[in-house]
């Protein structure tokens, strides 16, 4: 005697068809795709302006997509943080922008009034502006308020507080420029 399984009959596949409509899994897993379209680096992307030929990687935080500009032929790496402001700032990255991975951008930040704890304190918005050309580092911090010009390099690990001007290189906390772009 053989132990081969028999084969199905119609009245089987049948049978398993109706079961898997039954299936609750079926219908969590389209759940899990309509929910996916809510996630924070997804419903904010649609309303953001976007240039053609500029790429972001899936897993970029958003916030506030619908007051951040990206120009054209832009690379945004992965773990990549844009955080409009609350009420009014903005981000707008020029054309030929390249973010290493791990840039964090806001435009949003806590007054400091000494005495007062700073999450009692009023946020305020001030616009963020990145001209064209420029190359972010890995780890790169860019606070509210910063205008960084055309042709900027800016070193990995940099927190950059405030404006840099055309074709710098800056690197450090706080960034400084280093040397100018030839």
């Amino acid at each position: 005697m053989s132990n081969l399984p028999k084969s199905s009959t119609s009245f089987d596949k049948a049978l398993r068809s109706i079961a898997s409509l039954l299936n609750p899994k079926a219908y969590l897993h389209a759940f899990r795709i309509i929910h996916f379209y809510r996630y924070s680096h997804v419903a904010p992307k649609s309303k953001m302006t976007i240039g053609k030929g500029s790429a972001m990687a899936p897993n970029t935080s958003l916030r506030n997509g619908e007051r951040i500009s990206i120009g054209d032929n832009c690379h945004i790496g992965e773990r990549c943080s844009l955080w409009a402001g609350e009420s009014n700032g903005k981000i707008s990255i020029g054309d030929f922008v390249s973010l290493a991975p791990n840039v964090f951008i806001t435009a949003s930040d806590y007054q400091f009034k000494k005495g007062l704890n700073f999450r009692q304190q009023a946020k305020r918005d001030r616009d963020v502006t990145i001209g064209n050309d420029v190359w972010i580092g890995t780890n790169v911090t860019i606070t509210a308020g910063v205008t960084i010009g055309d042709g900027c390099i800016i070193a990995a690990g940099a927190v950059v507080t405030k404006d840099l001007s055309p074709n710098s290189i800056a690197g450090g906390v706080p960034a400084k420029k280093i040397k100018e772009r030839v």
